[in-house]
């Protein structure tokens, strides 16, 4: 991963060091600490799931991993089986659901923080000395979009640390390491794999990448090695994940592949999946205050320049190759839902930022003042030419469409408004806080530039997350004991139903249609019908057992009605 480019400067005295300083291990390690710190603090407040079903589909995967009860998620995406794996410790210690999502934080600050390290090794890769090396790697750890998506139980607080390990070793193997460093890739990939779909063409890259350091550098044995720990490690993952999807999936997942499928194979769904992959690079871009437009212009150059070393060019192959499948193909797999991020979405390219931010941070760290201008216009470059790409292909729907602040956390703090997408006003500022950092990495070498990273980074953040509100235990999502079964009427609304799928912990909410007129099960004591508009709650279940309590409520404006069963305790 030592991609430079010509000519270049030192960043910091070029003094050769034989042996480690001894203080590195203890910067590394307070490091660590004060990454997860932050980490905690912008998640102090949150004591449940809101992006749904995402989060919800996590949670309960980690749950029944753990030995507790599944859920009924039919119809839904299907949220693999990696991530929750690293959740069921949560399980293990209460089964309370504040306690449990209190735990998840925890977990996800720790792997969040991981990044830390990563990228001071990374930053080493890319040709800085120790001293650069670690300023830059900490400030760079904290970008929103490695560091946001860490306050939810998503998979994208686990993804950016698989990117940068499977590179790091993929790296280390193509320049003449060992079997254990390709074995050690493979791993990083099948893991990626294992947790989500974007993972399956880390993987697929990385066996092609193997392939070729094999022909090339005539490394048969450790590609070998490497190509079977990756079978290995994706059989198990597989396994994991086919018998995670018959235990909450009985009705069939969420057909992405389909999708795929049909836009790649029509003009329409092509240009559909080409524009939304722009969308994704120009976020890429922007949401790293325009250092990724640096890194991308490095890796790409290595890619085409004919004096790069055969090491370089496969690792700036892979990294492209992979940036741009996980755009086209997450672009072509999601359905058309209206919504602003359609067009222009950073969450699935969150896992590459960090790699791309520090390539181009450590290029105009290593450049002259010339070369540093010309790699922050090729940024522009590529900022202005994938947003007219948006702008042109989505038009009015970039307003017309539903606008969702969760999907832009880093567009909104440039911008300042929480409603909209703003392409122009978002791109404009991004490249000014670009031109600030070259500026910065002239004037003041890494220090400076790495305290501005740091302190833009930790502002958006918190305009992202909001003002936090103090941390308040959340009440019971349904009245009286917590005990008996649960079914919801086929006619609930499913964002009610997957609300209750995370606090209802004692059983597997299962259904019911009521309107067949017979009698819930026994040991049922909770039902959930739905409230249409105008329908007295007592009348939303004409046929209820006698003695049958209702309990109506309102969520989202869906209106929704909790009958108990005598028997059970009706609660306040």
């Amino acid at each position: 991963m030592t991609l430079t480019t010509a000519p270049v400067r030192p960043a910091g005295p070029a003094r050769p060091a034989r042996r480690r300083p001894r203080a590195l291990p203890w910067l590394l390690a307070a490091g660590v600490l004060a990454q997860a710190a932050v980490r905690l603090w912008f998640a102090r407040a949150r004591t449940g799931p809101v992006a749904n079903p995402d989060e919800t589909g996590y949670l309960v995967a980690a749950r029944w991993l753990a030995g507790g009860p599944g859920a009924d998620l039919s119809g839904n995406t299907f949220y693999q089986g990696g991530y929750p794996l690293l959740l069921t410790p949560a399980y293990w210690l209460s089964h309370d659901p504040a306690t449990v999502y209190t735990a998840v934080m925890a977990i996800n600050a720790v792997l969040g923080a991981a990044l830390f390290p990563l990228g001071y090794a990374a930053a080493r890769r890319f040709g800085l000395a120790r001293r650069p090396a670690l300023p830059l790697a900490f400030a760079a750890a904290l970008l929103p979009a490695g560091a946001f998506f860490g306050a939810f139980a998503l998979a994208d607080a686990v993804l950016p640390a698989l990117v940068l390990a499977w590179l790091l070793a993929l790296d280390r193997f193509a320049r003449g390491g060992g079997a254990g460093d390709a074995v050690l890739a493979s791993l990083a990939a099948s893991a990626m794999a294992a947790v989500h779909s974007r993972g399956t063409v880390v993987l697929a890259v990385h066996a092609l990448a193997l392939a070729v350091i094999a022909i090339g550098g005539r490394r048969w044995r450790g590609a070998l090695a490497g190509g079977g720990a990756a079978a290995a490690g994706h059989a198990l993952g597989a396994a994991l994940n086919a018998r995670l999807e018959a235990a909450l999936y009985p009705g069939g997942v969420r057909d992405l592949a389909g999708n795929i499928e049909a836009r790649l194979t029509t003009a329409d769904g092509q240009a559909w999946a080409l524009s939304g992959a722009a969308g994704q690079v120009w976020y890429l871009v922007v949401s790293t205050w325009g250092l990724a437009g640096v890194g991308l212009a490095v890796v790409a150059a290595a890619l085409v320049r004919r004096r790069t070393p055969a090491a370089d060019r496969i690792m700036a192959g892979a990294l492209l190759a992979a940036t741009l499948g996980i755009a086209c193909a997450s672009s072509a797999a999601l359905p058309d839902e209206h919504r602003v991020g359609n067009f222009a979405y950073g969450r699935y390219l969150s896992c590459a930022a960090l790699v791309y931010a520090l390539a181009g941070a450590a290029a105009l760290l290593r450049s002259g003042a010339r070369r540093a201008v010309g790699l922050a216009a090729s940024s522009v470059l590529v900022v202005a030419a994938a947003g007219a790409w948006v702008g042109a292909y989505a038009g009015e729907r970039l307003r017309t469409h539903k606008f969702i602040a969760f999907d832009f956390p880093e567009t909104t703090f440039l911008t300042g408004d929480r409603t909209a997408l703003h392409l122009q006003e978002t791109s404009l500022t991004a490249i000014g806080l670009l031109c600030a950092l070259a500026v910065l990495s002239r004037l003041g070498r890494t220090p400076l530039m790495a305290a501005a990273l740091a302190g833009t980074s930790l502002a958006a953040l918190a305009f992202a997350m909001g003002p936090s509100p103090a941390r308040t235990r959340p009440a019971p999502a349904l009245p009286g004991p917590q005990a008996g079964g649960v079914v919801a009427d086929v006619s609930l609304d499913w964002a009610v139903r997957t609300r209750l799928v995370h606090p209802v912990w004692w059983t597997r909410v299962g259904r019911i249609d009521v309107r067949d007129g017979r009698p819930p099960a026994p040991g049922v004591c909770t039902v959930l019908v739905a409230l249409p508009d105008g329908t007295a709650p007592e009348a939303s279940w004409p046929g209820h057992p006698a003695g049958w309590r209702h309990h109506a409520r309102r969520d989202w404006s869906i209106g929704w009605v909790i009958w108990r069963a005598p028997s059970c305790g009706t609660g306040q």
